[in-house]
């Protein structure tokens, strides 16, 4: 049975049991094993609700495997998603002007081209790059302005039901979306001009 013909289970099993074959791909599982220590790491040194949110990011990191991402781009995710938990848990957000700005951008950027390939599995949407530049690039900033407003309505539930001092404001919070869409706009971008998913040698010899 060839990769094409594989049901979503089967391929989603198959990508995530696979060995890695690139150093991209061995960085990629490094940054996995970092994140389940960091699980330990922050529920020992740290609250609760600090090792859920890097429970969170590292389940997280298991997503670009499933979906049989380009070994750069797992990495990328991987490393991006566990900086963006642990700026949190360390409260960086606060003590840098500039670093929620640039996480959120970044986050949102590379979690958007990832929405892309789990839209296009789905059928909700062409493949990127079977579609013309400019389809991705729309589709990435709706889907990353969208996460983004979740994100910012999930901060506001934890800062009234679960801890006061998760910060939230206006004008972070308008910040914070538009930060997110212009990141989800340049990851709309990659994905329409960059392979994101990895070569499948039995598909693509075809």
């Amino acid at each position: 049975m060839t990769a094409d013909h594989e049901r979503p289970g089967e391929r989603f099993r198959t990508d995530l049991l696979r060995r890695p074959a690139t150093a991209w791909e061995v960085l990629a599982d490094v940054v996995r094993i970092a994140g389940v220590v960091s699980i330990v790491v922050a529920g020992v040194t740290g609250a609760a609700t600090d090792a859920a949110v890097l429970l969170l990011a590292a389940s997280a990191c298991l997503l670009p495997r499933m979906l049989g991402l380009r070994g750069g781009l797992d990495a990328g995710f991987g490393i991006v998603v566990l900086v963006a938990a642990w700026s949190g848990v360390l409260d960086v957000y606060t003590s840098i002007a500039w670093w929620d700005v640039a996480v959120h951008v970044v986050c949102t950027g590379v979690v958007a081209v990832v929405a892309l390939v789990v839209l296009a599995r789905a059928g909700v949407v062409a493949s990127p790059r079977a579609s013309p530049t400019w389809v991705p690039i729309v589709v990435a900033t709706t889907v990353g302005l969208a996460l983004a407003a979740v994100w910012e309505v999930t901060e506001w539930v934890g800062h009234t039901l679960v801890d006061s001092q998760i910060f939230v404001a206006y004008d972070d919070t308008i910040g914070d979306i538009v930060a997110g869409g212009v990141g989800a706009l340049l990851g709309g971008v990659v994905a329409g001009l960059v392979r994101v998913e990895r070569a499948r040698p039995d598909r693509d010899a075809r």
